[in-house]
């Protein structure tokens, strides 16, 4: 790789303007959110089971082991939405008494002796363990919606691959979460459920799309669950709610039972279905089981030797255009990042590096989707049957008689504005990301990480992603790479929210992102109660 794609681009005047002219638009916007606010939002009530403190690694061990029961567990977390939900409005949809019938008979079978502890271990590791997932990967008999009005009463006909076999190992789905309005948007919000609200601070954003489930595991309402990402849709989330998210290698996990469904081949590989929870040791576990038989591409039971992974690390996106600029508290956490790993593993295994193509990643990104079917999001909108008229709807939505949310139009607007597939600034963009995979790739090899912002601010205030709509594109851009990514917590800033990193390396390496998880973990402590204020 040549040297120079690897050093700081020189920053025309014009940009350096045109940044700091929009970060003052940023800070006098954050001021006026402050006022509208407040300083914090509604208390947390306080974890007080340790059963909402175990991982579901654990819990499942604890069921096998009969220190647990199956009911007992699931029972408890059932109080714990109850007692949360009417805060933070996070799950949508439950089946809390198919499950209970589901927990006994776990319980029944553990108790009859017809399996070893460690049989059933290989055969179902998450038995009797409950777990929830977004409003847009399918569970059966649960709603089906994705936020969408026209589908607010459709209810699955079966479980999405991903659920199947999390089924399969065990596993109890029991609830079912909020998500933006057909999951492209990122704050969880849609005409069909309502706003989510932020563990943290209740004022905040839980990102979206998979923010009800990023919300209901910082709140210690679920053991683990399932996301779905196109554009950052589970590491957003789990890094706005503090927890871990790792959106897997393109097509390791099938995507089939997510709505909507994407338009072409290339976009379905955009797409990962993907592993949520409070403890960096559930990912594994759960990516092997959603893998299915292509698990066996990512090797995921062998042994990372961290001490001989490169780790390369970039700051921000080197000034994208209408992008925020880097919190202050982010980056200090990624400069005690590289300094927790100089020290442990050597300064010579750390470095910085400032990859030029990433500039462009939302243009990059948006080009990408770009597909000859003919369809936008305004065909999402329709329910994958008809273009809405997004103009007519708009004007509906400003006397309150539009059954879209004003981001949902305002996005289907920003969508047909970009360049049209095909055309020559399409496969200028579509080069750049090759370009840029290419480098990362050579750069990466099988023992390589890089460590990159998940997103450049803490969670905003409710609407505030609309007046800095472009911020997604620090997750985005891995998507149409392919790449893995996982979203790594790490602690509370000075106003109380989670900071986090995301760790990305090569195709199929998504066991080098896991286990750099699992460090950083060990170092900043990873998930932290949200009734703890600072």
């Amino acid at each position: 790789m040549p040297q120079k794609q690897l050093q700081p681009e020189k920053v025309p005047l014009g940009r350096t303007i045109g940044a700091f002219l929009f970060g003052l638009l940023q800070s006098f916007f954050r001021f006026v959110f402050r006022l509208i606010y407040g300083v914090s939002g509604d208390r947390m009530p306080a974890i007080t089971d340790p059963i909402h403190l175990e991982s579901a690694t654990s819990l499942a061990t604890k069921i096998r082991n009969q220190e647990l029961s199956s009911v007992q567990v699931l029972e408890s977390f059932i109080r714990r939405v109850k007692e949360v939900n009417p805060l933070l409005n996070c799950v949508v949809d439950e089946r809390y008494d198919e499950a209970l019938k589901e927990a006994a008979a776990a319980d029944a079978l553990i108790k009859s002796g017809q399996y070893t502890v460690d049989q059933l271990a290989e055969l179902k590791p998450f038995l009797g363990v409950p777990i929830t997932t977004k409003d847009c990967i399918s569970v059966k008999g649960m709603l089906h919606t994705a936020g969408l009005y026209s589908r607010r009463e459709l209810r699955a006909e079966n479980d999405a691959d991903a659920m199947a076999l999390m089924r399969k190992a065990g596993a109890i789905p029991f609830a079912l979460t909020n998500v933006s309005e057909v999951c492209m948007w990122w704050e969880s919000n849609n005409t069909v459920h309502g706003r989510t609200r932020n563990a943290y601070d209740t004022n905040r954003i839980v990102g979206g799309s998979s923010g009800g489930e990023g919300c209901v595991q910082s709140a210690a309402a679920s053991p683990f669950g399932l996301g779905s990402d196109i554009g950052g849709s589970i590491r957003m989330p789990a890094f706005f709610n503090g927890i871990f998210g790792h959106k897997p290698s393109k097509l390791i996990v099938s995507n089939k039972g997510q709505f909507p469904t994407p338009f072409s081949a290339e976009q379905n590989s955009f797409l990962g279905l993907g592993p949520m929870s409070r403890f960096a040791e559930d990912l594994r576990p759960m990516l092997q089981i959603m893998a299915g038989e292509k698990a066996e591409l990512l090797q995921l039971n062998k042994p990372v030797v961290l001490e001989k992974l490169k780790f390369f690390y970039q700051e921000s996106d080197g000034g994208g255009r209408m992008v925020s600029a880097v919190d202050a508290d982010l980056r200090q956490a990624m400069r005690r990042v590289v300094e927790h790993l100089s020290k442990k593993f050597g300064a010579e295994q750390v470095e910085r590096v400032q990859l030029p193509q990433i500039r462009q990643s939302a243009a990059i990104w948006f080009a990408n989707m770009r597909d000859d079917s003919g369809h936008g999001f305004s065909f999402q909108l329709g329910d994958l049957r008809y273009d809405i008229n997004t103009y007519l709807e708009l004007l509906k939505w400003l006397v309150g008689a539009s059954k879209h949310t004003f981001i949902g139009l305002t996005t289907a607007l920003m969508d047909s504005a970009q360049c049209q597939h095909g055309s020559s600034k399409y496969k200028h963009l579509v080069a750049k990301r090759d370009e840029l995979r290419a480098t990362l790739q050579q750069l990466l090899g099988d023992n390589g990480v890089l460590i990159y912002p998940t997103h450049p601010t803490v969670a905003p205030y409710h609407n505030e992603p609309i007046l800095r709509p472009i911020n997604f594109s620090y997750t985005g851009i891995v998507n149409v790479l392919g790449f893995p990514a996982t979203a790594v917590p790490l602690g509370l800033g000075s106003e109380g929210l989670p900071l986090g990193v995301q760790v990305i390396a090569n195709f199929n390496e998504d066991r080098l992102c896991l286990a750099v998880a699992e460090e950083l973990e060990r170092a900043f402590g990873g998930w932290q109660r949200p009734e703890v204020r600072l």
